[in-house]
């Protein structure tokens, strides 16, 4: 990347972004003179100051989910793109092909879902590991844990996309240092990207890496939160180290735990980058849904399809957390 480079990106930009400001500026002005010259409301600043964020919410999320549901009951594709038709009939024919139909070239919806699900239970990988790195971070004796903290963090803090293609050229047959080292005791090398099984067991291991260091940061927060006196209280009445775990660490930490796996299974679930880099040679075998969306959409052209297919996976995803937030009590402290 040179100046050049930057100042032609720049020059792309500039009017968007110039016309973007213009039209806030109108925006702000027009709340100022409505609210503050005509009304005479004591609450035209407050107006003004969330009016960015509603109106940044609205093109954002509000239009293209809008756009996703009217483009669902559509037979947009390839072939239909400059004038598709838009009707009832058509979002059924959708809807009905997402489960009768391959979402991708032969691979139907239902062993993607049961894949996708096989790859989300990694979360509990995460919030275990991370729980127990956590747990020794947190033990007042611990050296250097200023150096342990930073080193288990990096993954979390690199770009997902950077550490993706790294882990890529790590799973490479030849070159790749687990192939290598697997030479070096004696071992043949396993094919990463092109055996099924292990190309999947590369993208949860790619995974596990990236995730535990989040839950960890996490958990680590919650235990330090947690007063000494539960515990000198437990060692006063001769508690085990397991019995002051169950009785006095989960319960606690139930409140701090929760929203964060529940955050866990919406980021992996809906996890694109690391099975799409990892994933270098397109198997089928390895797909996840939010993958499959994307081929159905960005490699088969089948937009209308796609957009129904998105708002199924959004009904389920949206199910899950309904769920799990009925089942933990995450939420019980805000609706009280």
């Amino acid at each position: 990347m040179n100046s050049q480079v930057v100042l032609t990106a720049l020059g792309q930009v500039s009017g968007t972004v110039f016309w973007m400001l213009v039209g806030f500026l109108l925006i702000e002005v027009s709340i100022w003179a409505v609210g503050n010259k005509v009304l005479k409301n004591k609450n035209t600043l407050v107006a003004m100051l969330v009016t960015p964020a509603f109106v940044g919410l609205g093109l954002l999320l509000v239009f293209p989910l809008l756009y996703e549901v009217v483009l669902a009951f559509s037979n947009m594709n390839l072939y239909h793109f400059r004038n598709p038709e838009f009707s009832l009939l058509n979002g059924l024919e959708n809807f009905k092909r997402v489960f009768t139909k391959p979402v991708l070239q032969t691979t139907t919806f239902f062993p993607v879902l049961l894949r996708t699900f096989l790859w989300t239970s990694q979360v509990l990988i995460h919030a275990s590991v991370g729980m127990l790195l956590a747990m020794l971070l947190n033990r007042p004796n611990l050296k250097f844990k200023n150096i342990y903290r930073a080193i288990l963090i990096l993954p979390w803090a690199m770009p997902q996309v950077i550490s993706a293609l790294t882990w890529r050229s790590e799973f490479n047959f030849e070159y790749g240092f687990p192939n290598i080292l697997l030479n070096k005791i004696g071992l043949p090398g396993i094919q990463w990207k092109a055996d099924a099984l292990w190309n999947f067991i590369a993208m949860v291991l790619t995974n596990v890496w990236l995730g535990i260091p989040f839950m960890m940061v996490i958990s680590l927060g919650g235990l330090q939160s947690i007063s000494d006196e539960f515990y000198e209280a437990a060692d006063m009445d001769g508690a085990s180290g397991w019995t002051k775990f169950q009785k006095i660490t989960l319960p606690l930490m139930k409140p701090v735990l929760a929203p964060s796996v529940m955050l866990g299974i919406i980021w992996t679930f809906n996890n694109f980058n690391i099975p799409y880099f990892i994933n270098e040679m397109k198997l089928e075998s390895s797909e996840i849904l939010v993958t499959a969306l994307f081929r159905a959409a960005f490699n088969f052209s089948q937009y209308g399809f796609s957009a129904a297919f998105a708002l199924i996976i959004f009904a389920l995803l949206f199910s899950m957390t309904l769920i799990y937030v009925k089942w933990t009590g995450a939420l019980k402290g805000v609706t009280d």
